[in-house]
């Protein structure tokens, strides 16, 4: 039975990797266009300046910064499911962990991409490089986004090797059979094999090297938690350490490393979702795996509900003028819609959903973390753009209107992350085979002894 199932995974892996279907280029199609409307408006934003967005003095900041902190804190996805459940032994990770790292990298390249993309003149961030300090806390995020990019890319491939040996013996056999209905090599195998060859660097499965690879994930796994959890606290502290109000705050590291974990938990719903119907991997990614992330979903969802009544409670409770135009922008002025959309997306939605077992369904779940990744982004949206409307010194009351050349590169920049992401999977497995077979090996020795004590 074992055997059996341990072939049908495989079989389920290859085929959407051997297979082209014409609905997945029409999806790739379509985020593709919309990818070259954004490169059409940054294009125009390049050559005509800043000027074309709703920036100005002095709200130096918009929607691309709100991009950046979004990507960066869906990028802890992969360190919450992979890292922290493989540390701690959950063997109810092990199918969906390989989607959380991809959705970790990916988020964090769009992440870095976004902040480029908000310079206006992108080699400029030269400029941070080469006379860059460290007295500003803008050095200290490019170190901690290099350092967690650098590990996270890492952390992706290791796991991924032994499979990409399990291709590459696939795609030996397939050279001559490249064509699985004529039988004819074909170039789409062969440079395939070329790459799950260079990819797998030599790998032939034995003891020694499962050890080797075991250790080096361990120690991945446990080094990887840290620097994410220092990735978002810096970002957090880019805000903290400037005089701007309501954002000097103490309370705001903690609430971004909350916030982003809960964000990378939906972000990874979403995903888990769309490659579960599309690679059709009901088998493996199933009910225990929604009910368990569910069940973390509304514990984090509680948790950003704390964060923030502390922050706003605090906040409103005092009598620092420049805090209480801010506060009652969100409360009572322009952006409370926004602010009431972000409660409703953040607790009202998913408490109502998940609270109950009942809810905690593929269609339940997905519909939570869509509302909770659009809340999570109005959050960071709410964060920036009433600070900066009215800011402390030196002006006074300004609006902020996202241009259409803002929300162009922002619909690409998201377009963009999901035409990697899926193209990433139409290379490699979706799934960590060789650790799902070895967690299927795992339950059913576990299984054995129960039935063997049972006995006795």
């Amino acid at each position: 039975m074992a055997k059996d199932r341990e072939t049908d995974l495989e079989r389920t892996m290859l085929n959407p990797l051997r297979q082209t279907t014409m609905q997945f280029w029409l999806v790739i199609a379509a985020l593709a266009a919309i990818c070259a409307l954004g490169v059409i408006a940054l294009v125009r934003q390049w050559a005509l300046g800043l000027g074309v967005t709703g920036m100005n003095r002095p709200v130096y900041w918009g929607i691309y910064i709100t991009n950046f902190v979004f990507f960066i804190g869906i990028s802890h996805a992969g360190t919450l499911i992979s890292a922290i459940l493989r540390v701690t032994q959950a063997e109810w990770r092990r199918p969906i962990t390989r989607i959380a790292e991809a959705i970790t990298f990916f988020a964090l390249l769009l992440g870095a991409m976004s902040i480029i993309i908000d310079l206006g003149r992108p080699e400029r961030v030269l400029y941070l490089l080469i006379w860059g300090r460290y007295q500003s806390a803008l050095l200290w995020d490019v170190t901690s986004i290099s350092v967690y990019l650098l590990s996270s890319t890492l952390y992706l491939y290791l796991p991924m090797v032994p499979d990409l040996a399990r291709l590459r013996d696939r795609w030996a056999g397939g050279r001559g059979q490249g064509s699985e209905v004529s039988g004819q090599p074909s170039a789409v195998s062969d440079w395939r094999y070329h790459l799950y060859r260079v990819l797998s660097l030599g790998w032939h499965g034995s003891h020694e090297q499962h050890r080797r690879l075991e250790r080096a994930i361990g120690i991945m796994a446990i080094l990887i938690i840290p620097i994410a959890v220092s990735v978002h606290t810096v970002v957090s502290w880019i805000f903290g350490m400037t005089m701007q109000p309501m954002w000097r705050s103490t309370i705001l590291g903690p609430y971004f490393v909350v916030g982003a974990i809960f964000s990378g938990i939906a972000m990874l719903f979403i995903f888990m979702t769309i490659v579960r119907k599309a690679w059709r991997l009901e088998p493996w990614i199933g009910a225990k795996q929604y009910n368990y992330l569910g069940i973390l979903l509304l514990v984090m969802s509680a948790f950003w509900g704390y964060f923030t009544l502390a922050e706003y409670l605090t906040t409103g409770y005092g009598t620092v003028t420049h805090e209480q135009h801010v506060i009652q922008a969100k409360l009572t002025g322009e952006y409370a819609p926004w602010f009431y959309a972000m409660l409703a997306c953040n607790l009202i939605i998913p408490f109502a959903i998940l609270l109950r077992r009942q809810g905690r369904t593929p269609a339940g779940t997905l519909i939570a973390a869509v509302a909770i990744a659009v809340g999570m982004w109005i959050e960071r949206f709410t964060i920036i753009a009433p600070t900066l409307t009215r800011p402390s010194l030196g002006f006074g009351y300004a609006v902020y209107t996202p241009t259409i050349t803002e929300i162009a590169i922002t619909a690409a920049s998201l377009s963009l992350f999901a035409m990697l992401f899926l193209l990433f999977f139409k290379l490699f497995p979706a799934i960590s085979i060789w650790e799902v077979e070895e967690g299927e090996h795992v339950e059913a020795v576990r299984q054995k002894a129960r039935e063997l004590m049972g006995v006795a």
